[in-house]
Formats: C-alpha cells, sequence, structure tokens
C-alpha cells in the first residue's frame, strides 16, 4: 500500500490513479487521522461481493439454527399462496 499526502494527490491525480488502476492500493494520510484509501472499482466489487455473501452466510446459519432449535412453523402451500396475495 502506498501512502500519499492530501497535497500529492491534488498534484499528481493521473500518476495516483495509474497506480491505482495497476492494482495499487493508495492511502491518503489526512488531519486528525481521518485518512482514505483509494482502490480500484474491480477490488472494490470483489470487496463488496465477499461482505454481501458472509452476510448471506450469516442467514444461512441463522435460519439453520432456528431449524435444529425446533422454532419451526409448516404450511400448506395454500396457506403460502394466501400470505403472497
Amino acid at each position: 500500500m502506498l501512502a500519499i499526502r492530501t497535497i500529492d494527490i491534488r498534484n499528481d491525480f493521473k500518476r495516483v490513479s495509474d497506480l491505482v488502476n495497476s492494482g495499487e492500493k493508495v492511502l491518503i494520510a489526512r488531519p486528525h487521522n481521518e485518512n482514505l484509501v483509494i482502490l480500484s472499482e474491480k477490488e472494490y466489487n470483489e470487496l463488496e461481493k465477499l461482505r454481501n455473501n458472509k452476510e448471506y452466510l450469516e442467514k444461512i446459519d441463522s435460519s439453520l439454527k432456528q431449524f435444529s432449535d425446533g422454532r419451526i412453523t409448516v404450511k400448506t402451500i395454500e396457506e403460502l399462496e394466501n400470505m403472497a396475495k
């Protein structure tokens, strides 16, 4: 990860953009430890996919726990169809 100051990104945005697009992550150091990280859209999308998958797997785990604890409700097809109306 490359660390730069805010002033540097203002003066050399193209070079920083090229670094990010080549896979480098860039940390922009700001006052009061309010730092930022720039990463490519591809890396961002991969992180979002991982986060969404994690949330989905947590929901599945929760559902399996409810099932194993016997906290289930049995419905007929007709009852389910009526719920959808």
